[in-house]
């Protein structure tokens, strides 16, 4: 029997997004989320029922403004006070891990599914599923990106706007598009 196209992005494999029990799971999704954010404020604080359920582990006190979105939901694990503000997106094909005390500044976007290269490919629906781990008590500026595959360490500052393509070494300070050093404390 031939693996599904989820056992095969849970495993880093190539997968193809175009498939039913994929399209579930993100309705789910999209349901849970939009309970979400509908909540009123003193709600949300909470994560509500239907995220709190959705995600695969959030710790005691995390936090998650509205609007928020993701594609999946069990694969993002939020440690302990972890805080993600207004307009994040986590594309969770793959794990997403956010260490205890982690800050997201508005509008960050977490992509862990890469696309095909080939146009063929990109018209099948394949990507792969790149994982992305945060560590703790770093702070991801407003509007950064970052790309799946990229560790980021504990105590790192990424600043508003950047771009992470690469991993960044824990208490150090990156910036811009790629984002690149500045400093290390």
């Amino acid at each position: 029997m031939a693996e599904s196209e989820r056992v095969k992005m849970a495993a880093g494999e190539w997968y193809t997004c175009l498939d039913d029990e994929l399209e579930s799971l993100r309705v789910v999704a999209r349901d849970a989320v939009f309970e979400h954010n509908c909540l009123p404020p003193r709600q949300r604080g909470n994560l509500g029922s239907g995220l709190k359920a959705l995600l695969g582990d959030a710790g005691e006190g995390a936090r998650i403004e509205a609007p928020f979105h993701c594609a999946y939901g069990f694969n993002i694990f939020l440690g302990d006070g972890v805080f993600l503000n207004a307009g994040c997106t986590i594309l969770d094909t793959a794990s997403v891990r956010i260490g205890k005390g982690t800050l997201l500044g508005p509008n960050v976007q977490i992509y862990c599914a890469e696309h095909h290269k080939e146009v063929a490919g990109r018209q099948a629906g394949l990507e792969i599923a790149k994982p992305v781990e945060i560590g703790a008590n770093a702070w991801i500026g407003g509007s950064a990106v970052i790309l799946g595959g990229v560790s980021i360490g504990e105590g790192a500052i990424v600043g508003a706007g950047a771009v992470v393509t690469r991993d960044v070494a824990a208490n150090t300070t990156v910036v811009g598009n790629p984002a690149h050093q500045v400093k290390r404390d």
